[in-house]
């Protein structure tokens, strides 16, 4: 018969269990009692990791978690790094360098888009029906006429070489007006001179997205993912703080700072080669910027540049110094386009109480939104940022559909009729499925229509809004009326989708501008935080 323990026996089974033998020897005897040890070290990690783990927790549902959303390009980037700015500015500071690349990168990009303009209309300027009058008038004097077919060949390539040739009229060298041949050689000579330049183009782009492409996302468009900038630096932008001696070795950049210099050393080839490239191009890519037919060009919007494009090529002086450092306002400037989801944590001191927030920068790209549902459940406040200068633009990659502004107002044959899709009305459309979203509906919401500084250049340019937006009708098209028309179709899709009587707070914004912003997301700090308390019942 087996005897089993009672409750009153002084043998516990678990120690008679774990009893050493009797014949246990002393080699034996150390190696269980190292054993044990090892055994109580990863137990007491487990508990220090648990307690953490419920520490945080604990803390993290006082965090306030705000997303950023909006369609790509429409400036969420840029506003993350105004956050960045005023709550973590030595977080900004320390990936200054990485943003030299991608200055160098817009830099390029809209040179290659200039030149490539510029071959385009020499092609097409054949004296056929290709180019129309109105598109000759367009150009006025900068374009000269010609009577038939059998004229000096080439218009575009004379008068724009005469345009880009060396203001010094005595030069030898310079194409004249009364030299046709050396005018029309001139834009090659320019195009020649600026090749290993643009050349670099599509290694600058591989080398910052990792030859990463987006589905959904335009032809040609380059995205990081989150972290790139330590990535770059890492890559080859070593920085090391030494005295404020200046180097002697021409292989070592030197950048000069207020009583410092920091010294770049193992400097990405690559990037090394840029910068040297751009120093020796200055006068050309000035002279071909200062151009009268580009400027023509711009003007009657047969030359589209992104909004950086002008930014940059305006300085090229100082973007094209051999010891070029970013700016603030270069970092604010620069366009690069994200992929996924990026986290940026900031402690944000409101009312003497230091609160942090978690903002999530989200990929605007259409086949990127689907990446946005999972921040969705315990988000506590969304800042939606709608470009509303981009009424002139459209999504060549969207579907035909029919727009926000088409069943709001009167039928809009433009959007019916194209298989592209405003980009207003995509934002709206966006905006709609945001305000609708059921995990959303209680989720603090602010809504910046951002780039008015553009919407006022392009309707002082008399760009006409009715021209792309055809239920704007015969409204007044002046800056007041158009935010206004805007804005009320913004607000009249979130009173559609407002059953709990949410409020929305709206601000007209231009995320580069410093001042501006930042005084705009004190007022957005203090609105989200008040709301958040409220939902936690602590007022």
């Amino acid at each position: 018969m087996i005897r089993t323990s009672s409750i009153r026996s002084q043998d516990d089974p678990l120690s008679l269990a774990i009893r050493p033998p009797p014949e246990e020897s002393d080699s034996d005897r150390h190696i269980r009692l190292q054993n044990e040890a090892e055994a109580r070290r990863i137990s007491e990690q487990i508990d220090e990791e648990l307690r953490f783990e419920r520490e945080r927790l604990k803390k993290s549902k006082s965090d306030v978690k705000l997303l950023l959303l909006g369609q790509a390009e429409s400036g969420k980037s840029t506003l993350q790094k105004q956050f960045q700015l005023m709550y973590s500015p030595a977080s900004l500071e320390s990936e200054r360098m990485s943003w030299r690349t991608v200055v160098y990168f817009n830099v390029v990009r809209s040179i290659k888009k200039i030149l490539t303009t510029l071959e385009a209309w020499d092609d097409i300027d054949d004296g056929s029906d290709s180019q129309s009058t109105l598109e000759r008038q367009e150009l006025g004097d900068y374009l000269p006429t010609r009577a038939s077919s059998s004229a000096t060949p080439s218009i575009h390539s004379s008068q724009i070489g005469v345009a880009l040739s060396p203001p010094s009229p005595t030069s030898p060298t310079s194409p004249t007006a009364s030299s046709p041949l050396r005018g029309s050689t001139a834009i090659s000579d320019l195009r020649r001179r600026l090749l290993p330049l643009t050349n670099t183009e599509p290694q600058l782009a591989d080398g910052l997205s990792g030859g990463v492409s987006v589905s959904g996302s335009g032809k040609g468009e380059v995205y990081v993912r989150s972290g790139w900038q330590a990535r770059t630096i890492q890559k080859g932008q070593k920085l090391l703080r030494r005295q404020p001696k200046p180097s002697s070795s021409e292989d070592e950049l030197t950048i000069e700072r207020p009583g410092t210099a920091l010294s770049v050393i193992d400097a990405d080839p690559l990037v090394d080669d840029v910068a040297r490239m751009l120093e020796q191009s200055r006068e050309d890519i000035r002279t071909l910027w200062e151009n009268q037919v580009v400027r023509a060009l711009m003007t009657s919007r047969k030359l589209k540049l992104d909004e950086w494009s002008e930014f940059f090529l305006n300085d090229i002086s100082r973007i094209s110094a051999r010891n070029y450092v970013p700016s603030t306002d270069d970092i604010l400037h620069a366009r690069i386009q994200t992929m996924g989801v990026a986290e940026h944590i900031f402690d944000v001191d409101i009312h003497g109480k230091t609160v942090t927030w978690h903002l999530f920068d989200v990929g605007g790209a259409r086949g990127q939104r689907h990446s946005w549902v999972p921040y969705f459940d315990d988000a506590n406040a969304i800042i939606f940022v709608s470009p509303i200068s981009a009424f002139d633009q459209v999504r060549a990659s969207a579907p035909a559909v029919r727009g926000i502004f088409t069943y709001l107002n009167a039928p809009s044959q433009y959007l019916e009729e194209d298989p592209r899709t405003n980009r207003i009305d995509d934002s709206l459309q966006l905006f709609t499925q945001i305000c609708s979203n059921q995990l959303l509906k209680k989720v603090h919401l602010v809504l910046f229509l951002n780039k008015t500084d553009i919407l006022r250049k392009k309707l002082e340019r008399g760009l006409s809004v009715s021209k792309y937006i055809l239920s704007y009708g015969d409204r007044p098209n002046e800056y007041e009326s158009v935010v206004q028309y805007f804005r009320a179709h913004f607000l009249q899709v979130h009173r559609r989708n407002n059953e709990n009587r949410r409020v929305l707070y709206t601000h007209l914004t231009n995320v580069v501008d410093t001042k501006a912003t930042q005084s705009i997301i004190g007022n957005v700090r203090d609105s989200i935080f008040r709301g958040y308390l409220q939902s936690a019942a602590l007022v």
